[in-house]
């Protein structure tokens, strides 16, 4: 199977179509065909990698790395780069040349954090509850106390402070 970006006069992914696999390496044929820019893109390709569809690691075969990154509505289709880059999520977020993905200025610390760009970091994720506290050891909000450890689901109920098992 084959995909394809159609591009804008701006060069910005408009929508991604499903080819036939006889389609691969046919985009020029197709853009003039239909009178539109149309640039083959690959669904497993992300920040210049080619994934295998199997295991989710790296493919063998890294021939098959197509414009940097899978196209979406949205992302602009650099020429200079042969990319696919998506839209900047942030003012000083920088993009990565050899990824063509866009990188925070201080690397992400793990856990539960958000980009807060007015402090320009990383910035503990929105606190779940009241009572719940921030572990600098684990990086993650936690409860008052430890949910219990069985095979039963449970929702935090903040009202009484406990874990409580769902029942349906």
């Amino acid at each position: 199977m084959s995909h394809f970006a159609k591009l804008d006069e701006n060069n910005v992914v408009m929508f991604v179509t499903v080819g036939r696999q006889e389609d691969d390496g046919q985009e020029a044929e197709l853009s003039a065909r239909t009178g539109d820019v149309y640039k083959q893109t690959s669904y497993n390709t992300r920040g210049g990698v080619h994934y295998d569809t199997e295991t989710g690691r790296p493919s063998n075969n890294q021939s098959k790395a197509l414009r940097k990154n899978y196209a979406s509505v949205g992302f602009t289709y650099d020429e200079n780069r042969d990319a696919f880059i998506p839209p900047k999520p942030f003012e000083s977020w920088v993009l990565d040349e050899d990824t063509c993905l866009w990188v925070a200025p201080t690397p992400y610390p793990g856990g539960d954090h958000r980009w807060n760009e007015e402090k320009v970091s990383w910035v503990p994720g929105d606190q779940p509850f009241a009572s719940w506290s921030w572990n600098e050891q684990t990086l993650f909000w936690e409860p008052p106390v430890e949910r219990p450890n069985n095979d039963l689901m449970y929702t935090w109920d903040e009202e009484s402070g406990a874990w409580v098992a769902v029942t349906e």
